[in-house]
């Protein structure tokens, strides 16, 4: 769909939409009802303030773990993880749910698996405060090319 169909969608149709964006009913919800927006600079930057610290957690679990053998858009977004890296992924994904509590997310799009790797050792380093902030960005950059997919 474009822009101008999603900004004409009703507000269940438009923030169902958004949940296969971002699995937080509250962010769909404040996405929807700022409709219309005069373009994807505007939708995005909508998108991006609407997305909350508070909702991590809920967001988090729409995403699988990296290196997993993903399907339909995750499988795109993690199309550079090859089975070279695949079970090291396996066991940095353990070591940081440990430290975490929660899945590693990062935008895998167009990224190798030795850099996803790589990014997930570094961030082992992270505080659990820090982590969280990069995660949700991470969330953030994630929701902002699917959103451009979406009204492509």
């Amino acid at each position: 769909m474009d822009l101008a169909t999603f900004n004409g969608l009703p507000d269940g149709e438009a923030g169902a939409a958004l949940e296969t964006i971002c699995s937080v009913p509250r962010w769909a919800a404040a996405v929807a009802a700022g409709r219309p927006y005069a373009d994807l600079p505007t939708l995005r930057a909508a998108a991006e303030t609407a997305l909350l610290p508070a909702d991590l957690d809920e967001g988090l679990a729409g995403h699988p773990r990296i290196g997993e053998r993903a399907s339909g858009r995750s499988a795109r977004e993690q199309s550079g993880v090859g089975d070279d890296v695949r079970a090291a992924l396996v066991e940095g994904n353990r070591s940081y749910e440990e430290r975490f509590g929660h899945v590693y997310l990062v935008c895998a799009s167009g990224r190798s698996g030795a850099d996803l790797l790589a990014t997930l050792q570094a961030r082992l380093g992270n505080d659990p405060e820090t982590e969280r902030a990069v995660a949700l960005d991470e969330l953030r950059k994630i929701n902002a090319l699917r959103l451009e997919a979406l009204v492509a």
